[in-house]
């Protein structure tokens, strides 16, 4: 294949490539680069997350001052939303006791580092928690969908729905032509000294669009698109279901 058909083939959006794998994901990947990673997936998530508003939407109405809510956020990564969600609602002087969770040995590594109050940081699997019978009030994840294939994803689905007595959160990206463009550009910079960059595009190549994620996920679940180019992933539990 020539160069000019590669490159054209790198940035076709038509549809998900889900034959790409993300640097990071790599575990000989270059270490050093790895954690400049970790510690700019805060900034990034920052800009492009939206979780200050899904914490004002979502989380904060159902916290409590006296009675502290449960959140598990399964493949924490950096860290930082699981950091962000619990501090927030600290200043609002309302009780969450947060749990995250990742398979990854060096994610474990990099937050161990930088301890939070209220966090509870672990490197399992949703499988493990759901075998030790581990049940929470809210369930989340970010950017954690587009990694799964098929089966992965229909498993984490299913564990969430377990192990959440009340809501399921799954923020994710979604694929699209201007948001690629940008990321592109915005990350160029650091295009060298971590996987931000690389790693960025690849998940947005990765990543569904709305009618595809509803053709992925079983009955019960709500696809919302969200501002800039998101995707969020709900599950709520009845009341006489909890």
């Amino acid at each position: 294949m020539s160069g000019t058909g590669t490159a054209r083939r790198r940035t076709d959006l038509t549809r998900r490539d889900t034959e790409v794998r993300e640097f990071m994901d790599d575990p000989e990947c270059d270490p050093d680069r790895l954690e400049r990673t970790y510690r700019q997936f805060s900034t990034v998530n920052r800009l492009v997350s939206g979780w200050r508003r899904l914490y004002r939407q979502w989380i904060r109405p159902r916290l409590d001052t006296h009675r502290p809510t449960t959140l598990l956020d399964i493949g924490f990564g950096a860290g930082d939303i699981s950091r962000a969600l619990t501090g927030w609602a600290a200043r609002d002087r309302l009780l969450l006791s947060t749990t995250a969770i990742d398979p990854d040995g060096r994610a474990l590594r990099h937050v161990r580092a930088r301890p939070a109050a209220g966090v509870r940081f672990e490197q399992a699997s949703s499988a493990d928690l759901v075998a030790r019978g581990e049940r929470f009030d809210l369930v989340i994840s970010n950017h954690l969908l587009h990694h799964l294939d098929a089966a992965a994803l229909a498993g984490v689905l299913a564990d969430s729905r377990l192990l959440a007595r009340r809501l399921v959160l799954h923020n994710d990206l979604a694929r699209g032509r201007p948001g690629y463009g940008f990321y592109a550009v915005a990350t160029l910079p650091f295009a060298r000294r971590s996987f931000i960059h690389q790693d960025g595009l690849l998940s947005l190549r990765r990543s569904y669009r709305p009618a595809e994620l509803r053709a992925a996920v079983a009955p019960g679940w709500q696809v919302t698109p969200m501002f800039p180019q998101r995707l969020l992933l709900i599950h709520e539990r009845a009341r006489d279901d909890e």
